[in-house]
């Protein structure tokens, strides 16, 4: 633990390294050398994370690969979820990539006939949530067993291609660095198995390669598909004058650009991501997403009512001479607040307050330029002679497809068995019977709108596997019908809550699949199939967020999705009312981020706070709202992404008017009394970082917790500070926590020593407040962690992953830990009252498992050591007896209450009492009191356990 320079001292160093630097891949490769160290290590290491689902959502899939020879077997490689296999058509699957260090995935290929599988890390696409990955991980034996075989600093893999006659030769089209610009672009080649790499494709530092696809039967042709792009956090531009379609002849050792000035495909700045799909050495179609600026619609006779540029221009009399129920109806339409209806406006403008221009200015927001700019969109474009010239196939414009975000989708592929056959996907899945002149939707109810990747069966026509944000959907007559596979518990959080129901119930808002809620208890299994109820319900759709839940009420829930659409859900009645604080016309419209946060109040939960470039409260739960501070951030920036907003809110628990804030772009502010002062408290750490949490102790009023983020800089630096006096210095706890963005922390209620942090990559726990770290790692990937939450009630850790959907942690042992109990060699924890019943050891049913109580036994050793274990009843009796090796930290021994051989022997001999040997051949114990007896060389402790 440190702590910071004096506050001119620090500022005065960090001025000139305003903008953060991307980790380098030495850094990057130390710090997962050091996480896996310190899971070995860790005190914690016995402590297990069960998977509490949901699963049927599922999250972002990038990639498949079906086997040619048998189709019920493929793997899926889901966007920050891993990698899973089926062999019995999507019916179940197993992950094969829990124990890599990552589970990010751009793209997948496998060899079927050696079983070898390359795995690209890193997604492919390009969105606001695509993680990095660390290079090219390699399988020999189908998953068992991984390699890092290179390429650790690409981040992003676009494509991956492997020589079907030559095991050994690979081609990887490296997409690169999302937020910063790095050499190791372009495509790399191998032809011994990953040992060695050959960059065979450079273009520049900011343009990789997205896709990669080879001849049919002939490898030595491959075509390159070549993508510029610059993503920051507050604009992102897809497009560019080097992206472009290039060429190899001789297996990718050189290659040659295709699309140039009179070829017939687009070239220059506008320029987006392609797709490309080859039907045979002839024939190749490119998918392109072309950002170039479409004419806009004159017609006036096609005109559809107002829109919201008309008023730019427009004078005071003809807005004022404009028929009041036109206006009316355009500004209900574009949400306009009650008072601003006709009459009131045109008064307004009238008498001079507002001006027409303010109702264009009002509808304004930081995304307007993405979405209300009509570009040209997504284009099909052929080749007939191997790429040499191309005719574009689609006269009419494909809209309702990209809409204007094409760096999101990209992916065309054509039936093998009929070159005019092709599919696009974007939003949705499209069909196209005549090459791409026409297109039909083939997305149903049951799929999700967003298309990522496609499985075309060359050798049964109509038999497709497709992957998109919602998982897995299968098909066997071309897009009519749709089976849905998402057994596999991925889903791709961004927050979580819970509330203080009977069992309690579990909240989460996902990437592009709304709010879900559900009990902590229930069976993710297919039961529901059955009984035509699944545990989880669906609260709303978009891209789910934050979630609070009124405390004296849990059918009130506050939530929303993207740029601060929030709501208040009444789920007794199933209504809900629309939220989102409104600025005034003729006002600066106000900033939300992409995840706007929310709080209510722990003094009043009548109290609502909300954040956009300024802190919002309500006082009656949304209904109305009052702005109580400047704007807390630096103002924003020019782009077409929502920045210099609020991203974290928090008040204290222990002081009703306490409260700090946290930006995007890297500032922290306090104030002490409910919002009329505000302090800025930011000026001794690194600036521009985004503050991903400000959380107030819930221990003392004078401290406060602090996480910062680098990775919209590819920074994955730890940041974290805690602060003893209101903000007004910090202390540097991130200590032994490797190097990797922190998204979520929480201090826990009863023990002010025990922390918890999730990173972009693992879960971490401290024992003193921050001194030192813990890795939580049993039962949980390396994923993102982006949000935790703890049922106080139950003493359950709730950790929300971006990717593995929800794991679940019984804490109450750990709330325990105390400078006490780790002076001691042993320690005991208190143990579980078991119910006794005499179906113990009894099956159910014929065809039933029999029944099998348990009791954890929870202790904690000083030291790596051999402990005996012996359980004793109330006349001192020995009715078990075990040895065992415990590992320094805590250890969690399972009991399942029976006699031992020889603890059975003697209880008989010295009672009399001939136990009976229950069905599955184990003598449990009676109803009574027992003491548990730990002890090693040096030392002795016990605990006491009760059978009803």
């Amino acid at each position: 633990m440190r702590t910071l320079l004096p506050l001119l001292f620090f500022a005065s160093i960090l001025a000139a390294q305003a903008q953060p630097s991307p980790t380098s891949s030495e850094q990057l490769k130390n710090s997962l050398q050091a996480k896996l160290k310190m899971e070995e290590q860790s005190l914690l290491k016995n402590i297990p994370l069960k998977s509490i689902g949901p699963s049927i959502m599922s999250g972002r899939v990038v990639d498949l690969d079906v086997n040619p020879k048998d189709p019920t077997e493929f793997l899926v490689a889901y966007a920050s979820g891993g990698l899973w296999y089926t062999q019995n058509n999507g019916t179940s699957f197993t992950p094969l990539m829990d124990e890599t260090p990552t589970q990010n995935m751009g793209d997948i290929a496998v060899h079927w006939p050696s079983k070898t599988i390359w795995v690209g890390t890193g997604e492919n696409n390009a969105s606001r949530s695509s993680y990095a990955g660390i290079g090219v991980l390699k399988s020999s034996d189908f998953g068992r067993t991984w390699h890092h075989v290179g390429l650790e600093d690409s981040h992003h893999i676009g494509h991956i291609l492997i020589n079907p006659e030559n095991e050994n030769e690979v081609i990887v089209g490296v997409t690169g660095h999302l937020y910063s610009s790095n050499e190791q672009r372009g495509i790399y080649k191998t032809s011994d198995g990953g040992k060695t790499w050959k960059q065979t494709l450079f273009i520049n530092k900011d343009t990789g390669i997205i896709d990669l696809a080879s001849t049919p039967n002939n490898f030595n042709v491959i075509y390159a598909a070549a993508w510029e792009k610059d993503r920051k956090a507050w604009d992102f531009l897809g497009n560019g004058p080097n992206s472009g379609i290039y060429k190899s002849t001789d297996g990718g050792q050189n290659w040659k650009k295709l699309s140039v000035e009179g070829s017939g495909f687009p070239t220059g700045g506008h320029v987006g991501r392609i797709g490309l799909a080859v039907y045979d050495q002839h024939t190749i179609y490119a998918l392109l997403d072309n950002q170039g600026h479409r004419e806009k619609v004159t017609d006036k006779k096609s005109k559809k009512g107002l829109a919201p540029r008309d008023f730019e221009r427009m004078d005071l009399e003809e807005f004022l001479k404009m028929d009041d129920k036109k206006l009316n109806s355009f500004l209900k339409k574009n949400g306009f607040q009650e008072k601003y209806r006709a009459e009131n406006v045109k008064q307004m403008i009238r008498s001079g307050v507002s001006k027409p221009a303010d109702i264009t200015k009002y509808l304004e927001n930081a995304n307007s330029m993405l979405f209300d700019t009509p570009v040209i969109g997504a284009e099909v474009y052929k080749s007939t002679d191997g790429g040499l010239t191309w005719k574009k196939q689609n006269q009419d414009y494909i809209d309702d497809f990209y809409y204007s975000y094409g760096y999101y989708f990209g992916e065309i592929r054509v039936d093998t068995n009929d070159s005019d056959k092709i599919y696009i996907g974007g939003v949705p899945l499209l069909k196209s019977s005549d090459g791409g002149a026409t297109f039909e939707s083939i997305s149903k109810e049951n799929v999700h709108a967003d298309h990522q990747a496609l499985w075309v069966n060359p050798n049964k026509p109509g038999h497709l596997i497709n992957g998109n944000d919602g998982g897995v959907n299968i098909s066997y007559d071309d897009g009519e019908h749709w089976m849905k596979n998402n057994s596999a518990k991925v889903g791709q959080f961004y927050a979580i809550n819970v509330d203080n129901k009977e069992p309690y119930h579990v909240y989460g808002g996902l990437q592009d699949n709304g709010v879900w809620a559900g009990p902590y208890n229930s069976m993710e299994d297919v039961e529901w199939h059955q009984m035509g109820e699944y545990p989880w319900k669906s609260l709303m759709g978009g891209d789910g967020m934050q979630i609070e839940i009124d405390k004296r009420n849990s059918n009130i829930v506050y939530t929303g999705y993207q740029f601060g659409n929030y709501y208040r859900i009444d789920r007794a009645d199933n209504s809900r009312k629309y939220i989102q604080p409104k600025h005034e016309l003729g006002e600066v419209p106000y900033r939300f981020n992409w995840q706007t946060p929310i709080l209510l109040s722990e003094h009043n939960q009548d109290i609502l706070y909300l954040g956009s470039n300024k802190l919002h409260r309500s006082m009656n739960q949304g209904d109305d709202w009052e702005v109580i501070s400047i704007d807390l951030t630096q103002g924003g920036k020019r782009g077409n992404v929502a920045y210099g907003t609020l991203t974290t809110i928090s008040e204290s628990p222990l002081l009703f008017g306490l409260l700090y804030t946290g930006s995007d772009d890297g500032l922290v502010h306090i104030s002490k009394d409910g919002g009329h002062h505000w302090e800025l408290i930011s000026n001794t750490f690194p600036k521009n970082l985004w503050v991903s949490r400000i959380v107030a102790s819930k221990h003392k009023k004078e401290r406060v917790y602090l996480a910062l983020n680098g990775y919209r800089w590819d920074d994955f630096t730890t940041y974290l500070f805690k602060s003893e006096d209101y903000g007004q210095t910090w202390t540097d706890i991130s200590g032994t926590i490797p190097s990797s963005p922190v998204n979520a922390f929480v201090e826990d209620l009863e023990n002010e020593q025990l922390l918890f942090v999730g990173t972009d990559n693992g879960l971490y726990a401290s024992l003193d407040q921050g001194s030192s770290w813990e890795a939580l790692k049993k039962g949980i990937p390396s994923v993102a962690i982006h949000d935790l939450v703890i049922q106080t009630k139950e003493k359950h850790l709730l950790v929300g992953s971006h990717g593995r959907s929800i794991y679940l942690a019984d804490i109450k042992h750990l709330q325990k830990l105390s400078k006490e109990v780790f002076e001691k060699e042993l320690f005991i924890f208190e143990l579980d009252t078991i119910e006794h019943s005499n179906n113990w050891g009894k099956a159910s049913g014929t065809w039933q498992r029999a029944n099998t109580p348990g009791l954890d036994i929870t202790f904690y050793s000083k030291q790596d050591s051999k402990i005996s274990v012996a359980v004793k009843n109330e006349q001192n009796i020995t009715v078990s007896f075990t040895e065992t090796d415990a590992d320094k930290g805590i250890n969690i021994l399972s009991y399942d209450l029976a006699f031992s051989e020889s603890g059975k022997a003697h209880y008989q001999k010295k009672t009399k009492d001939a136990r009976s040997t229950s069905e599955d051949g184990k003598t449990y114990l009676p109803k009574g009191s027992y003491t548990v007896h730990l002890s090693n060389k040096n030392y002795k402790t016990h605990g006491t356990f009760e059978i009803k």
